[in-house]
């Protein structure tokens, strides 16, 4: 190969040798399909972590509501049973136990969830002790009377 005066070679980089460079990109595909597997096991398991004791709510036409962060829920059960979230409680101490969950923020939103068969005076019963202790927003979980996720619809604003 000849060289010009000042030792370089001649040509306009007609002379680069083809495959000696090294590869400057990232290969992504691999990052994108674990990715999307993970959003897929997000997204199908995710409704399973909201719900914590089965009930069957009743149907209602109200819209649903969009809540940011986890609710503070109370579930009644048709034989009376009560739950502090997913704990078991009596009515006589869920006041008790929802402010210690609460602090001292009465306007956090509390939600009732009660089985359509269960007994009147027991829900009516935990919402007069939540209402009596000062807390403000209690609400009523019901179903949305289609297949859609059960709703959350406002039931005491005192």
């Amino acid at each position: 190969m000849a060289f010009d005066a000042s030792g370089g070679r001649r040509g306009r980089g007609r002379g680069r040798s083809r495959g000696r460079g090294t590869l400057s990109e990232i290969n992504v595909t691999p990052m994108v399909d674990v990715m999307l597997v993970l959003l897929i096991i997000f997204m199908v398991s995710a409704p399973l972590l909201s719900v914590g004791v089965p009930v069957d709510l009743p149907k209602t036409d109200a819209a649903a509501l969009n809540e940011q962060n986890e609710p503070l829920t109370l579930t009644i059960r048709k034989d009376g049973s009560l739950f502090v979230q997913d704990q078991p409680a009596q009515i006589a101490d869920v006041a008790e136990r929802v402010e210690a969950l609460t602090g001292a923020d009465r306007h956090r939103p509390i939600y009732v969830r009660a089985d359509g068969a269960a007994v009147y005076g027991v829900v009516a019963q935990v919402m007069a002790k939540l209402s009596g202790q000062g807390f403000s927003s209690i609400n009523l979980v019901t179903d949305t009377g289609d297949d859609a996720p059960a709703a959350m619809t406002p039931a005491l604003r005192p």
